[in-house]
Protein backbone atom coordinates (compact mmCIF):
# COMPACT_ATOMS: atom_id res chain seq x y z
CA UNK A 1 0.00 0.00 0.00
CA UNK A 2 2.72 2.35 0.85
CA UNK A 3 4.23 1.54 -2.41
CA UNK A 4 1.02 2.23 -4.43
CA UNK A 5 0.68 5.67 -2.24
CA UNK A 6 4.01 6.92 -3.33
CA UNK A 7 3.94 5.95 -6.79
CA UNK A 8 0.10 8.25 -6.73
CA UNK A 9 1.73 11.08 -5.37
CA UNK A 10 5.39 10.87 -7.90
CA UNK A 11 2.45 10.67 -10.76
CA UNK A 12 0.63 13.84 -9.08
CA UNK A 13 3.45 15.39 -8.76
CA UNK A 14 4.79 14.78 -12.22
CA UNK A 15 0.86 15.60 -13.22
CA UNK A 16 1.11 19.07 -11.44
CA UNK A 17 4.61 19.63 -13.08
CA UNK A 18 3.62 18.97 -16.31
CA UNK A 19 0.37 21.72 -15.85
CA UNK A 20 2.47 24.35 -14.35
CA UNK A 21 5.06 23.72 -17.30
CA UNK A 22 2.41 23.66 -19.53
CA UNK A 23 1.12 27.00 -18.52
CA UNK A 24 4.55 28.73 -17.87
CA UNK A 25 5.06 27.62 -21.66
CA UNK A 26 1.75 29.03 -23.02
CA UNK A 27 2.63 32.43 -21.96
CA UNK A 28 6.30 31.99 -23.17
CA UNK A 29 7.50 33.71 -26.51
CA UNK A 30 7.53 31.61 -29.07
CA UNK A 31 11.51 31.65 -30.45
CA UNK A 32 11.29 32.32 -34.14
CA UNK A 33 14.22 31.61 -36.57
CA UNK A 34 13.48 35.06 -38.13
CA UNK A 35 12.15 38.44 -37.00
CA UNK A 36 8.73 37.74 -38.48
CA UNK A 37 7.23 34.54 -39.75
CA UNK A 38 4.76 34.48 -42.47
CA UNK A 39 2.55 31.14 -42.97
CA UNK A 40 -0.86 31.06 -45.11
CA UNK A 41 -3.42 28.24 -44.15
CA UNK A 42 -5.52 26.88 -46.93
CA UNK A 43 -8.94 25.63 -46.41
CA UNK A 44 -9.24 22.03 -45.29
CA UNK A 45 -5.86 22.08 -43.13
CA UNK A 46 -5.83 20.03 -40.46
CA UNK A 47 -5.12 21.13 -36.67
CA UNK A 48 -1.64 18.60 -36.65
CA UNK A 49 -0.89 19.97 -40.66
CA UNK A 50 -1.32 23.55 -39.24
CA UNK A 51 1.24 23.24 -35.86
CA UNK A 52 3.79 21.56 -38.68
CA UNK A 53 3.20 24.42 -40.89
CA UNK A 54 4.11 26.74 -38.38
CA UNK A 55 7.18 25.23 -37.44
CA UNK A 56 8.35 25.02 -40.85
CA UNK A 57 7.73 28.42 -41.78
CA UNK A 58 10.05 29.06 -38.44
CA UNK A 59 8.28 28.75 -35.12
CA UNK A 60 11.09 27.22 -33.64
CA UNK A 61 8.80 24.53 -30.81
CA UNK A 62 7.90 21.09 -30.95
CA UNK A 63 5.10 20.56 -33.60
CA UNK A 64 3.78 17.90 -31.07
CA UNK A 65 3.50 20.79 -28.03
CA UNK A 66 1.75 23.30 -30.35
CA UNK A 67 -0.65 20.52 -31.82
CA UNK A 68 -1.20 19.24 -27.97
CA UNK A 69 -2.13 22.58 -27.43
CA UNK A 70 -4.81 23.45 -30.05
CA UNK A 71 -6.61 20.12 -28.90
CA UNK A 72 -6.56 20.63 -25.35
CA UNK A 73 -7.80 24.20 -26.05
CA UNK A 74 -11.04 22.99 -27.40
CA UNK A 75 -10.59 25.77 -29.98
CA UNK A 76 -8.53 23.09 -32.69
CA UNK A 77 -11.93 23.28 -34.95
CA UNK A 78 -12.21 26.82 -34.68
CA UNK A 79 -8.30 27.50 -36.70
CA UNK A 80 -9.25 29.80 -39.82
CA UNK A 81 -8.09 29.35 -43.24
CA UNK A 82 -6.10 32.96 -43.99
CA UNK A 83 -2.94 34.53 -44.17
CA UNK A 84 -0.45 35.12 -40.59
CA UNK A 85 2.09 37.01 -39.86
CA UNK A 86 3.83 36.38 -36.24
CA UNK A 87 6.06 39.17 -35.10
CA UNK A 88 8.63 38.68 -31.93
CA UNK A 89 7.36 38.18 -28.77
CA UNK A 90 3.93 36.08 -30.03
CA UNK A 91 3.12 33.31 -27.22
CA UNK A 92 1.28 29.98 -27.64
CA UNK A 93 -1.86 31.25 -26.21
CA UNK A 94 -1.65 35.09 -28.61
CA UNK A 95 -0.71 32.37 -31.61
CA UNK A 96 -4.44 30.88 -31.41
CA UNK A 97 -6.26 33.17 -30.86
CA UNK A 98 -4.78 35.17 -34.10
CA UNK A 99 -5.80 32.03 -35.85
CA UNK A 100 -9.24 31.40 -34.19
CA UNK A 101 -10.32 35.17 -34.36
CA UNK A 102 -9.04 35.12 -38.24
CA UNK A 103 -6.83 38.30 -37.44
CA UNK A 104 -4.84 37.93 -41.05
CA UNK A 105 -1.87 39.75 -42.22
CA UNK A 106 -3.39 42.19 -45.13
CA UNK A 107 -1.56 44.00 -47.78
CA UNK A 108 -3.12 46.77 -49.71
CA UNK A 109 -2.67 47.92 -53.43
CA UNK A 110 -3.73 51.40 -54.67
CA UNK A 111 -5.71 52.09 -57.39
CA UNK A 112 -5.87 55.41 -58.63
CA UNK A 113 -8.58 57.93 -60.07
CA UNK A 114 -8.07 58.41 -63.95
CA UNK A 115 -5.73 55.62 -64.31
CA UNK A 116 -6.63 53.56 -67.52
CA UNK A 117 -7.52 49.79 -66.96
CA UNK A 118 -4.02 48.98 -68.28
CA UNK A 119 -2.67 50.84 -65.60
CA UNK A 120 -4.90 48.99 -63.03
CA UNK A 121 -3.16 45.90 -63.97
CA UNK A 122 0.61 46.87 -63.74
CA UNK A 123 -0.80 47.99 -60.71
CA UNK A 124 -2.38 44.84 -59.46
CA UNK A 125 0.81 42.87 -61.46
CA UNK A 126 3.73 44.36 -58.85
CA UNK A 127 1.38 44.39 -55.54
CA UNK A 128 2.92 42.22 -53.01
CA UNK A 129 2.03 38.87 -51.99
CA UNK A 130 -0.93 38.77 -54.60
CA UNK A 131 -1.42 35.60 -57.23
CA UNK A 132 -1.52 36.91 -60.58
CA UNK A 133 -4.30 34.47 -61.56
CA UNK A 134 -5.23 37.14 -64.33
CA UNK A 135 -1.79 36.95 -66.19
CA UNK A 136 -2.34 34.47 -68.75
CA UNK A 137 -5.88 36.33 -69.60
CA UNK A 138 -6.68 39.66 -71.98
CA UNK A 139 -8.96 41.74 -71.26
CA UNK A 140 -11.80 39.87 -72.79
CA UNK A 141 -11.02 37.06 -71.26
CA UNK A 142 -11.42 38.73 -67.85
CA UNK A 143 -14.18 40.45 -68.40
CA UNK A 144 -16.05 37.44 -69.45
CA UNK A 145 -14.37 35.55 -66.21
CA UNK A 146 -15.72 38.44 -64.34
CA UNK A 147 -19.44 38.16 -65.82
CA UNK A 148 -19.53 40.80 -68.32
CA UNK A 149 -18.69 39.19 -71.55
CA UNK A 150 -18.44 41.78 -74.76
CA UNK A 151 -18.06 44.61 -72.68
CA UNK A 152 -14.79 47.04 -72.62
CA UNK A 153 -13.05 47.07 -69.27
CA UNK A 154 -12.27 50.54 -69.22
CA UNK A 155 -14.36 52.94 -66.72
CA UNK A 156 -16.03 49.36 -64.99
CA UNK A 157 -13.77 49.32 -61.96
CA UNK A 158 -13.71 51.84 -59.09
CA UNK A 159 -10.71 53.59 -58.11
CA UNK A 160 -10.00 52.85 -54.17
CA UNK A 161 -7.36 51.58 -51.97
CA UNK A 162 -8.26 47.84 -51.47
CA UNK A 163 -7.04 45.61 -48.84
CA UNK A 164 -6.43 41.79 -49.09
CA UNK A 165 -5.24 38.80 -47.37
CA UNK A 166 -1.76 37.51 -48.51
CA UNK A 167 -1.62 35.18 -51.17
CA UNK A 168 -4.95 35.57 -52.95
CA UNK A 169 -5.76 36.10 -56.82
CA UNK A 170 -5.58 39.44 -58.17
CA UNK A 171 -8.73 38.24 -59.90
CA UNK A 172 -10.40 38.44 -56.46
CA UNK A 173 -9.67 42.34 -56.25
CA UNK A 174 -10.57 42.82 -59.74
CA UNK A 175 -14.24 41.73 -58.72
CA UNK A 176 -14.09 43.60 -55.86
CA UNK A 177 -13.18 46.96 -57.63
CA UNK A 178 -16.11 45.64 -60.25
CA UNK A 179 -18.62 45.39 -58.12
CA UNK A 180 -17.50 48.42 -56.49
CA UNK A 181 -18.09 50.52 -59.78
CA UNK A 182 -21.36 49.01 -60.50
CA UNK A 183 -22.31 49.92 -56.76
CA UNK A 184 -21.30 53.18 -57.32
CA UNK A 185 -22.41 54.25 -60.21
CA UNK A 186 -25.99 52.80 -59.73
CA UNK A 187 -26.12 54.78 -56.64
CA UNK A 188 -25.21 58.36 -58.82
CA UNK A 189 -27.64 57.47 -61.53
CA UNK A 190 -30.86 57.13 -59.29
CA UNK A 191 -30.02 61.02 -57.83
CA UNK A 192 -29.17 62.02 -61.42
CA UNK A 193 -30.54 66.16 -62.11
CA UNK A 194 -33.38 66.00 -64.89
CA UNK A 195 -32.85 66.58 -68.46
CA UNK A 196 -29.57 65.41 -68.69
CA UNK A 197 -28.63 64.60 -72.24
CA UNK A 198 -27.49 61.74 -71.03
CA UNK A 199 -29.56 58.22 -71.61
CA UNK A 200 -28.06 56.06 -69.31
CA UNK A 201 -25.84 54.95 -66.42
CA UNK A 202 -22.83 53.71 -69.04
CA UNK A 203 -23.30 57.48 -70.86
CA UNK A 204 -22.83 58.80 -67.31
CA UNK A 205 -19.53 56.61 -66.61
CA UNK A 206 -17.78 57.80 -70.03
CA UNK A 207 -18.69 61.30 -69.41
CA UNK A 208 -17.33 60.69 -65.56
CA UNK A 209 -14.36 58.74 -67.09
CA UNK A 210 -13.27 62.39 -69.56
CA UNK A 211 -14.34 64.74 -66.39
CA UNK A 212 -11.72 63.58 -64.12
CA UNK A 213 -9.14 63.27 -66.93
CA UNK A 214 -9.94 66.82 -67.59
CA UNK A 215 -10.18 68.32 -63.96
CA UNK A 216 -6.89 69.84 -62.38
CA UNK A 217 -9.02 71.44 -59.36
CA UNK A 218 -11.76 69.33 -57.50
CA UNK A 219 -13.40 72.65 -57.15
CA UNK A 220 -13.70 73.02 -61.06
CA UNK A 221 -15.35 69.60 -61.27
CA UNK A 222 -18.96 70.40 -61.79
CA UNK A 223 -18.42 73.04 -63.99
CA UNK A 224 -16.16 71.40 -66.07
CA UNK A 225 -18.90 68.65 -66.15
CA UNK A 226 -21.46 71.41 -66.83
CA UNK A 227 -18.92 72.34 -70.12
CA UNK A 228 -19.62 68.92 -71.28
CA UNK A 229 -23.29 68.58 -70.76
CA UNK A 230 -23.91 72.13 -72.54
CA UNK A 231 -22.29 70.53 -75.64
CA UNK A 232 -23.97 67.37 -75.43
CA UNK A 233 -27.33 69.32 -75.43
CA UNK A 234 -26.64 71.64 -78.38
CA UNK A 235 -24.37 68.99 -80.34
CA UNK A 236 -21.36 70.57 -80.34
CA UNK A 237 -18.33 67.99 -80.51
CA UNK A 238 -16.77 67.58 -77.04
CA UNK A 239 -13.32 68.80 -78.30
CA UNK A 240 -10.81 67.09 -75.40
CA UNK A 241 -7.71 65.79 -75.64
CA UNK A 242 -7.75 62.86 -73.99
CA UNK A 243 -10.20 61.22 -75.52
CA UNK A 244 -7.86 61.69 -78.47
CA UNK A 245 -4.88 60.29 -76.70
CA UNK A 246 -7.14 57.94 -75.33
CA UNK A 247 -7.37 56.57 -78.96
CA UNK A 248 -3.94 57.09 -80.16
CA UNK A 249 -3.03 54.05 -77.44
CA UNK A 250 0.51 53.10 -77.23
CA UNK A 251 1.24 55.19 -80.42
CA UNK A 252 0.81 58.03 -78.25
CA UNK A 253 4.57 59.66 -77.31
CA UNK A 254 3.70 62.49 -74.85
CA UNK A 255 3.10 65.19 -77.54
CA UNK A 256 0.06 65.79 -79.30
CA UNK A 257 0.40 67.21 -82.64
CA UNK A 258 -2.03 69.07 -84.77
CA UNK A 259 -2.73 65.99 -87.46
CA UNK A 260 -3.90 63.83 -84.86
CA UNK A 261 -6.33 66.27 -84.13
CA UNK A 262 -7.41 66.09 -87.81
CA UNK A 263 -7.23 62.06 -88.16
CA UNK A 264 -10.74 60.46 -87.48
CA UNK A 265 -10.90 57.46 -85.51
CA UNK A 266 -13.20 56.73 -82.97
CA UNK A 267 -12.11 58.79 -79.93
CA UNK A 268 -11.66 61.94 -82.00
CA UNK A 269 -13.84 64.17 -80.27
CA UNK A 270 -13.16 67.21 -82.53
CA UNK A 271 -14.20 65.57 -85.74
CA UNK A 272 -17.09 63.47 -83.95
CA UNK A 273 -19.78 64.75 -81.92
CA UNK A 274 -21.59 63.01 -78.94
CA UNK A 275 -19.37 60.66 -76.67
CA UNK A 276 -17.32 58.56 -77.24
CA UNK A 277 -17.71 54.48 -77.50
CA UNK A 278 -16.14 53.80 -74.12
CA UNK A 279 -15.13 55.63 -71.32
CA UNK A 280 -11.03 56.54 -71.58
CA UNK A 281 -10.43 55.85 -67.70
CA UNK A 282 -11.48 55.07 -64.45
CA UNK A 283 -13.24 57.66 -62.59
CA UNK A 284 -13.89 58.67 -59.19
CA UNK A 285 -16.83 59.25 -57.21
CA UNK A 286 -16.34 62.98 -57.03
CA UNK A 287 -16.58 62.93 -61.28
CA UNK A 288 -19.11 60.04 -61.08
CA UNK A 289 -21.33 62.92 -59.29
CA UNK A 290 -20.48 65.86 -60.95
CA UNK A 291 -22.04 64.86 -64.53
CA UNK A 292 -25.31 63.64 -62.74
CA UNK A 293 -25.38 67.11 -60.80
CA UNK A 294 -23.59 69.26 -63.14
CA UNK A 295 -23.10 73.10 -61.68
CA UNK A 296 -25.97 74.71 -63.88
CA UNK A 297 -24.10 77.46 -65.73
CA UNK A 298 -24.31 78.19 -70.04
CA UNK A 299 -20.47 78.09 -70.62
CA UNK A 300 -19.24 75.94 -73.71
CA UNK A 301 -15.56 76.76 -73.07
CA UNK A 302 -12.22 76.20 -70.44
CA UNK A 303 -9.35 77.08 -70.45
CA UNK A 304 -6.54 76.31 -67.50
CA UNK A 305 -4.97 78.65 -66.03
CA UNK A 306 -1.47 76.85 -65.02
CA UNK A 307 -2.33 76.37 -61.72
CA UNK A 308 -5.07 73.57 -61.91
CA UNK A 309 -7.75 76.42 -62.05
CA UNK A 310 -9.47 77.22 -65.38
CA UNK A 311 -11.14 80.08 -66.81
CA UNK A 312 -14.86 79.34 -68.06
CA UNK A 313 -16.62 81.16 -70.79
CA UNK A 314 -19.97 81.62 -72.29
CA UNK A 315 -18.57 82.50 -76.07
CA UNK A 316 -16.07 81.88 -77.83
CA UNK A 317 -15.19 85.54 -78.30
CA UNK A 318 -14.40 85.23 -74.23
CA UNK A 319 -12.87 82.08 -74.73
CA UNK A 320 -10.52 83.01 -77.57
CA UNK A 321 -9.62 86.35 -74.91
CA UNK A 322 -8.67 83.41 -71.97
CA UNK A 323 -6.38 81.20 -74.54
CA UNK A 324 -4.39 84.56 -75.27
CA UNK A 325 -4.02 85.36 -71.95
CA UNK A 326 -2.93 82.37 -70.48
CA UNK A 327 -1.00 81.14 -73.54
CA UNK A 328 1.14 84.42 -73.24
CA UNK A 329 1.97 83.15 -69.80
CA UNK A 330 3.31 79.83 -71.27
CA UNK A 331 0.48 77.71 -69.25
CA UNK A 332 -2.39 77.29 -71.30
CA UNK A 333 -4.23 74.53 -72.64
CA UNK A 334 -7.29 75.22 -74.21
CA UNK A 335 -10.00 73.06 -74.82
Amino acid sequence: MKLLRRLFLLLLLLACGLATGTWWWLDRPLPLATPSVELSIETGTNPREVAQAWVQAGVQTPPWLLYQWFRWSGQARRIRAGSYELEAGITPRQLLAKMVQGDEAFERVRLIEGWTFRQFRAALASAPHLKHASAPLNDEQLMKLLGQPGVAPEGRFFPDTYLYSRGVSDITVLRRAHAAMQQRLAAVWAERAPNLPLRSADEALILASIVEKETGRGEDRARIASVFVNRLRIGMPLQTDPTVIYGLGEAFDGNLRKRDLQTDQPFNTYLRTGLPPTPIAMPGLAALRAVVQPAETRALYFVARGDGTSVFSEDLAAHNRAVNTYQRQGAAKSR
